[in-house]
């Protein structure tokens, strides 16, 4: 069954390929769904598919690209959007 949790990444973690790495981790999970930059300065995204999946991914983002900085990831319960496959968002 398809679970979906919205994240929040603070920190160095744009300009540093946050996005793209992002795509290329939930892609290699299996996960659908987004990630965008925020004017904030942090990093948001949906990923939508099981729960080892979700969790990896939590866990990769808590890390990140090696030039990123990560201070906190802040995962929340979020909808199924339907998405298929993971892409990037304009900045929003």
């Amino acid at each position: 069954m398809r679970e979906a949790e919205h994240f929040r990444i603070e920190g160095r973690v744009q300009g540093v390929g946050f996005r793209w790495w992002t795509v290329e981790a939930a892609r290699g999970l299996g996960l659908a769904g987004w990630v965008r930059n925020r004017r904030d300065g942090s990093v948001e995204a949906l990923a939508i598919g099981e729960r080892a999946g979700l969790d990896a991914f939590a866990a990769a983002c808590a890390k990140g690209p090696p030039s990123a900085r990560v201070a906190e990831v802040v995962r929340t319960p979020a909808q199924d959007d339907g998405a298929q496959g993971f892409h990037e968002r304009p900045t929003e």
